[in-house]
């Protein structure tokens, strides 16, 4: 039988007092994010990935275990790598090929994404679909088109001679809306990654709700578009991903705190 499909999240030995406090910490972090994205419905069993950079020269990110439901993962079951894909912690799972081409692509073109979320969302693969993309038709879809990038679908993602048009089509942008394919985001801060994904999910959903009704919709003047971001900064003090954050850690406490083991 395949060990790694024998493990449990309990199974996993903890890594808190194996790492350093500011991993620790980043994981925590990430383990909060897989199940908040579990937690709101975004989820696709194991087939999508966030990953997030550790501080430091040697480029080293956590990445989920490949064959853990996102609501079992947990800080110590991340997997550490490096940028070619090879695990620098011992770790019984492995990861996510694909996972792996995109998120790693990302994080040695943009120093400034230290967390990447993708997903798989019914909505957002839904939007992803339609030659229009992110319709102005919400006040959270303002905040995703001031900073929204396309890729178009070149199958699943394995190949690493996509990795240069992935970077070129994201460019500086914060949100990146894969063809065919599902939606991505990029922060410097967790939090503010799973906000930016919070938003963007929020617009697909909209928009496909819009859209059912049949009747006429009403586009959002482009000039408020464009002021989306400073209007943002000025509600938030910032992206905002860390005014909500502790609010949703208490939210999973509420449900199951094993998610910071």
């Amino acid at each position: 039988m395949n060990r790694q499909a024998t493990l449990t999240p309990d199974a996993i030995q903890s890594k808190k007092n194996t790492v350093s406090a500011e991993e620790w910490q980043l994981r925590v972090d990430l383990a909060a994010a897989y199940r908040l994205i579990a937690l709101h419905g975004w989820d696709d069993l194991i087939f999508t990935h966030l990953s997030a950079r550790i501080p430091g020269d040697e480029h080293h990110f956590l990445i989920n275990p490949y064959g853990m439901m996102f609501d079992e993962i947990t800080a110590s079951s991340l997997v550490k790598i490096d940028l070619t894909g090879r695990k620098v912690m011992d770790s019984p799972y492995e990861i996510n090929p694909a996972g792996f081409t995109i998120h790693s692509a990302i994080h040695a073109a943009r120093p400034d994404a230290h967390c990447v979320m993708h997903t798989h969302s019914l909505n957002g693969v839904a939007v992803s679909a339609q030659r229009g993309g992110v319709l102005p038709l919400s006040q959270q879809s303002i905040f995703v088109l001031s900073s929204l990038a396309y890729h178009d679908y070149e199958g699943v993602a394995l190949n690493d001679a996509e990795k240069p048009r992935l970077v070129a089509d994201l460019g500086d942008r914060n949100f990146f809306m894969l063809r065919n394919h599902g939606l991505l985001t990029g922060a410097p801060t967790i939090p503010d990654a799973f906000l930016f994904m919070y938003l963007f999910e929020a617009a697909c959903t909209i928009q496909v709700r819009a859209q059912a009704g049949g009747g006429e919709l009403v586009p959002i003047d482009p000039r408020i578009i464009a002021g989306a971001q400073q209007q943002a900064q000025q509600v938030t003090r910032g992206a905002g991903g860390h005014l909500a954050w502790p609010g949703l850690l208490r939210r999973l406490d509420r449900a199951d705190p094993g998610w910071r083991a």
